[in-house]
């Protein structure tokens, strides 16, 4: 970190210089934009880019709260994966909130096909209204709510560094629960797995971050971290190796 940026994070930490926060926000726009041009090239519908920007400077404000530079960790290494995932609940939180208004757009559209079949094609909104048991004002609504929802695909994959990267649904829990048998043995497995990851030290754990979860080329890693692509090339090795050395009993075990 530059004198000029240790004097900014310094007068922000120390005083609490709204100034000092705020220059420290504007220098990292580029990176709040280059997240969320990342996760709306693996979307589908019509989601503002600058929706995805707005959530996105949520996750960028929690991070400079948190981020502590006397550990000596770039600020965009540990504020990269808090937008991605600033972005991403929110997206979550929209498809949620969606899905009742996509329940009433079935109910309207079976509606009018009833009414279209009563009424030789015809469907004005006070029929299909009245075939509801709703008043007319309430099925513009829904109507209006309808058009403004934004069909996320939850489903698409999102580019990653060796071609298809993983899907926005991938970090959305199952609610089609298997047997309980299956579940918890996946749940002690997980637990296994992530103990073993937090046990590798902090530069490995941040490259597997950065290459598996956000989807960074390797090229893209070495730029974070100021070292070489190589040297990020033998980070994620080693770290690989330790983890299928750590994991083996698990999967003999399977």
């Amino acid at each position: 970190m530059d004198l000029e940026a240790t004097t900014l994070w310094k007068a922000y930490h120390d005083n609490g210089d709204p100034d000092a926060r705020n220059r420290i926000v504007q220098e990292n726009m580029r990176l709040v934009h280059h997240v969320a041009h990342r996760i709306r090239r693996g979307l589908r519908g019509d989601i503002e880019f600058d929706e995805l920007v707005d959530a996105g400077c949520i996750g960028l404000l929690h991070a400079i709260e948190s981020y502590d530079p006397d550990r000596g960790l770039a600020f965009s290494t540990f504020a990269f994966p808090r937008i991605r995932g600033a972005i991403l609940d929110d997206l979550r939180k929209a498809d949620i909130a969606g899905r009742d208004t996509r329940r009433r757009q079935r109910m309207i559209a079976e509606a009018e096909r009833e009414v279209a079949a009563e009424n030789e094609g015809d469907t004005r909104a006070d029929s299909v209204a009245s075939h509801m048991n709703i008043d007319i004002e309430t099925l513009h609504r829904w109507k209006a709510a309808a058009r403004r929802t934004a069909h996320v695909s939850l489903d698409k994959r999102v580019p990653g560094p060796d071609g298809e990267g993983p899907t926005i649904g991938e970090t959305v829990p199952d609610t089609d629960a298997e047997n309980v048998e299956a579940r918890i043995d996946f749940e002690q497995e997980s637990a296994v797995m992530r103990r073993e990851f937090q046990s590798l030290n902090e530069r490995e754990r941040i490259v597997l971050m950065l290459y598996y979860f956000d989807e960074l080329k390797l090229r893209e890693i070495a730029e974070v971290l100021g070292i070489t692509e190589s040297r990020v090339s033998q980070i994620r090795t080693k770290a690989l190796h330790t983890l299928r050395v750590r994991l083996r009993p698990l999967r003999e075990d399977a």
